[in-house]
């Protein structure tokens, strides 16, 4: 493949990727105003997310399977046009029943855009490549964590929260284009499974009896959720108990993703020096201890916005070398089976991350101590699945080059 062809393809998976969590990122500063608007509690508001998440995460099932049988872009296409019937009802929402209602139309549209993106990556490379490719990808989607929040700001300020799911709209259109002219179909004709029930579930059936590829699906499932618990409750603690505007707000949530995106770049590199399973156990291990430093100084009376961030920051640097390895990882040994192993494998990481949303709504109390404990739990979690899964793996020599 080109290096043309090569950044065309992660740039179109990237922003194909990245339309669902804009949906979600770029509204993270208007939480407080829905609330306010729609007079709706605090635990009504993020469940506009907790539904976002549920509906994303089990339609993966769906999508899957789909793009196995009929190839990677007519499910997509479905899929967008789903997503943008659901930003138009949210942008028209009169009540946040409405709002919860149209997040879920808007989820069960974006999960194609999570789960064939993955499936064609496996389609195209494996190995040291897919995780070039998956990082490349990675750095695209994760530019929404850094333009979503401001982008939502400058619109929410002038226009209301209203605009923010406009946006989305166009931006869902336009990946419908970029699909439409530059993304090539890699799932021919021949490599499509058949048409009937029991060949996809005998394919989910193998899966759920795989106990590595739940391992992995599960150490980035937790590492997801942590950050999820972030998503969750980071503009009530930034915006309420810290006293920040929105689109102050908006820079200090931003901060997470450059390390994120920095550290991704290097999964590759580190991956062909050191071997995947390594480079997925060391950065779990160094996520687990800034989670847990975060802790253990949260618990002492520390309550400081500028710990907060550096150690967050710490945090999900590492996080961005252990999500896209795993993602690569999971899908390596079932590229007859990719669209099915990447929709189960994104089902239960976003039902993960849902449950974990649902947590940290419920222990909620406008201080950074329920959310930076269930952080410190999922990173615990990640770390000692990767032990169990990935431990024979990193010991065993590496091959030369």
């Amino acid at each position: 493949m080109s290096a043309r062809s090569y950044a065309r393809n992660a740039i179109v998976l990237g922003l194909l990727s990245a339309v669902g969590p804009f949906a979600i990122d770029m509204y993270l500063p208007a939480l407080p105003s829905i609330a306010a608007d729609l007079k709706a509690s605090t635990a009504a508001t993020q469940m506009t997310l907790m539904a976002f998440f549920m509906a994303f995460g089990v339609c993966q099932l769906i999508y899957g399977p789909l793009s196995d049988v009929v190839g990677r872009k007519p499910p997509l296409y479905a899929g967008l046009t789903l997503f943008i019937v659901g930003s138009i009802g949210c942008a028209f929402a009169p009540s946040v029943e409405w709002l919860i209602a149209a997040r879920v139309v808007q989820g069960i549209g974006a999960a194609a855009g999570m789960v064939i993106p993955r499936a064609i990556i496996r389609d195209l490379h494996t190995g040291n490549e897919a995780t070039r490719l998956m990082s490349l990808v990675m750095l695209v989607f994760s530019v929404s964590p850094i333009l979503a929040p401001v982008t939502g700001s400058a619109l929410i300020v002038p226009f209301g929260w209203r605009a923010v799911f406009v946006a989305v709209t166009i931006a869902a259109v336009l990946a419908f284009a970029l699909i439409l002219v530059f993304l090539p179909e890699t799932r021919l004709h021949h490599q499509r499974l058949e048409a009937n029930v029991r060949s996809v579930l005998r394919g989910f059936g193998h899966l759920l009896a795989d106990p590595r590829f739940l391992g992995l699906t599960f150490i980035g499932g937790f590492g997801m959720a942590s950050f999820f618990a972030f998503l969750a409750s980071s503009s009530f603690i930034y915006i309420g108990h810290y006293g920040l505007t929105p689109t102050q707000y908006s820079f200090g949530f931003s901060i997470n993703a450059f390390g994120f995106i920095g550290a991704s770049q290097f999964a590759a590199t580190l991956g062909r020096r050191f071997g995947l399973s390594r480079v997925v156990m060391t950065a779990a291990a160094i996520y687990t201890f800034f989670a847990l430093l975060l802790l253990g100084v949260t618990l002492a009376g520390v309550d400081s916005l500028a710990v907060l961030i550096a150690l967050l920051f710490m945090s999900f640097a590492f996080l961005g070398l252990v999500i896209p390895t795993t993602m690569v990882l999971t899908l390596e040994e079932h590229g007859p089976i990719a669209g099915i192993a990447s929709s189960l494998a994104g089902t239960l990481q976003m039902v993960a991350g849902g449950a974990v949303i649902a947590l940290a709504s419920l222990f909620f109390d406008g201080h950074p101590l329920p959310m930076v404990a269930i952080i410190a739990a999922c990173a615990c979690c990640a770390l000692c699945l990767s032990l169990v899964t990935l431990r024979r793996d990193a010991l065993a020599p590496q091959p030369a080059e």
